[in-house]
């Protein structure tokens, strides 16, 4: 994230009010980043924030697809990386909601996008959340245990 956007600013200080537990805090500035955004980068990293402050699982699908709308309108690299987590994210929404077929299909677009996330920490997280959420729609019908439960 450039640290000298405004937008990036806001979003970086929402993911800091989040690490403190400081969730009305997060939101509002991930509100005010949403308020500011100039083009559709800035709006889908808003967006996404957005859409983990959201009150109901439908309000949250709905911010992870304004996400996803959002990074296809940029059509730049600087969301060519972000692109699993999106589709992470929306199959989670999807499982959510009790769509275990989307789940599944956004899931497998997440796990096919790793190859553009660079290596490191972030990169395992997603992988992580990708084969978790496969494990889980892959086990809806023939598992009994919750060895998968999604940790927020």
């Amino acid at each position: 994230m450039d640290e000298n956007n405004p937008v990036m600013k806001l979003l970086i200080e929402g993911m800091e009010a989040e690490m403190k537990g400081k969730m009305p805090d997060a939101c509002a500035l991930f509100q005010q980043a949403w308020a500011a955004r100039q083009d559709d980068y800035e709006a889908c990293m808003a967006a996404h924030f957005l859409a983990r402050h959201q009150d109901s699982p439908q309000a949250t699908l709905q911010w992870n697809q304004e996400a996803l709308n959002r990074a296809k309108s940029a059509g730049d690299d600087r969301v060519q990386s972000f692109y699993a987590s999106l589709y992470l994210n929306l199959g989670y929404s999807y499982e959510t909601l009790g769509n275990q077929v989307e789940a599944r299909a956004y899931y497998q677009m997440a796990a096919n996008g790793l190859d553009h996330v660079p290596e490191g920490p972030y990169k395992e997280v997603v992988r992580d959340g990708i084969t978790r959420g496969l494990r889980r729609v892959d086990c809806i019908d023939d598992c009994d245990d919750q060895r998968f439960v999604w940790s927020r």
